[in-house]
């Protein structure tokens, strides 16, 4: 891991750019901290993290403010890192069927996740391998937000991870549906009742399919930008629960 930045924002949070072999990502670590803090590490949607920082940004810092640590990675293919011509073009395919009114197909769903998925949780992995490293990071590690899919695939894949926060999205490719079935860490879902973009009911049968014995469905009226604050606050309880 390189730093290639730092700056205190005005709460005193240190937030530092870095670079891990070609993937760019940024730390946010809390002003006052006399011991390694507990980790949450942001997922993302692929819109790019310049695109994402103010969110990301308002996340870490929410989390700092409750003594965590937080960072995050580019996705492949998003921001400044190499273009991928095969998520380009699932995307392409995915935005003409919903212009055009029509059912997304599992052949879409499949080409635009499942390779996101087997490429970036690897890289979560690595950095959060370098990350746990550092001296003022310590466990355990949390996982909020972003492809719900990745999430799926972390919580099974790495042990490291304690609890995870996940938003609600019904582009879930049906081989994930089993792999949910082996999640058992703690989860907390968010659900935007009137999400657009959103089939309510597969993601019901995807909050059914998680194999976790604790699990909690937070689910609030308004489409997909208006998840309210308060919903963001049993969020930061869940985790001062599990990462203390």
């Amino acid at each position: 891991m390189h730093f290639t930045s730092e700056q205190h924002l005005d709460d005193g949070v240190l937030e530092r750019e870095f670079t891990l072999g070609e993937i760019p990502g940024t730390l946010w670590t809390p002003a006052s901290a006399s011991a390694p803090a507990p980790l949450i590490l942001l997922g993302h949607p692929p819109l790019g993290l310049r695109t994402m920082y103010p969110r990301l940004a308002g996340r870490a810092r929410h989390a700092a403010a409750d003594g965590f640590a937080a960072a995050t990675i580019e996705l492949p293919g998003s921001g400044d890192r190499p273009r991928w011509a095969a998520a380009e073009q699932a995307r392409a395919d995915l935005r003409r069927a919903m212009e055009a009114g029509e059912p997304v197909g599992d052949e879409i769903i499949d080409a635009l996740v499942l390779p996101l998925v087997k490429k970036s949780v690897p890289e979560w992995q690595a950095a959060l391998d370098v990350l746990l490293s550092l001296p003022e990071i310590g466990g355990p590690v949390g996982y909020s937000g972003g492809v719900i899919s990745i999430g799926i695939r972390l919580a099974v894949v790495e042990p490291r991870i304690s609890a995870a926060v996940l938003f609600a999205g019904s582009l879930v490719p049906a081989a994930m549906f089993e792999e949910a079935r082996r999640v058992t860490i703690p989860l907390h879902v968010l659900l935007q009742w009137d999400d657009e973009g959103n089939d309510r009911q597969a993601a019901l049968d995807l909050f059914d399919a998680f194999g976790s014995k604790e699990k909690t469905l937070h689910a609030n009226m308004g489409g997909h930008s208006g998840v309210p604050q308060f919903a963001g606050d049993a969020a930061a309880r869940f985790f001062a629960r599990h990462l203390r």
